[in-house]
């Protein structure tokens, strides 16, 4: 069953406690902020993990996020040579039996034909992407595509800064954006 809110797997009847997922993309420090804002810490200080959707800039994001939980991140196109070198460009976790993967750039700008294609091959429930810079969540073939824009620097006048929250059990994911 899926709705605007939830994500639904009717084969598990156990309830596990909650995991929370902190989501955060296009960071860009320190060339559009010195560094991550002080609500960004305040916001996903519950997380059990962080998933960084790409444009770092810089390795030191993932030292400041880790001050808060473990850091799953990709590389953007904005990265310097020092973070491309460090990180894949798609990466994954399993949180219960939930598969969420993480890419930069899944060529979202074409369509979401290509992020379906990029679940569907590495069977993710879940995709996490950012290089718009504009927070969004969309559902489509049974598959949460979330997007948790930029808190340093949103696209376009009407976009707030953000970032965003997965809540997981074994029954249920349900995203959040958290404008900032």
């Amino acid at each position: 069953m899926i709705n605007t809110q939830t994500i639904t797997n009717q084969g598990t009847a156990n309830f596990e406690a909650a995991k929370i997922i902190g989501l955060i993309a296009d960071t860009h420090i320190p060339k559009r902020a010195m560094r991550i804002p002080q609500k960004v810490f305040e916001v996903l200080k519950d997380a059990d993990f962080i998933i960084h959707a790409g444009d770092l800039v810089e390795l030191s994001v993932i030292d400041e996020l880790e001050q808060i939980a473990p850091v799953l991140a990709v590389h953007g196109n904005m990265d310097s040579q020092e973070v491309s070198s460090a990180l894949p460009e798609l990466n994954s976790l399993k949180i219960f039996d939930w598969k969420i993967g993480v890419m930069h750039d899944p060529n979202v700008l074409q369509g979401s034909g290509k992020m379906v294609e990029i679940a569907k091959e590495n069977h993710f429930n879940v995709l996490v992407y950012g290089h718009t810079h504009a927070s969004k969540i969309k559902w489509e073939e049974k598959n949460l595509f979330i997007n948790p824009g930029s808190p340093t620097d949103p696209a376009y006048f009407i976009n707030k800064p953000s970032v965003g929250l997965l809540k997981i059990t074994k029954q249920t994911i349900t995203p959040q954006i958290i404008n900032l």
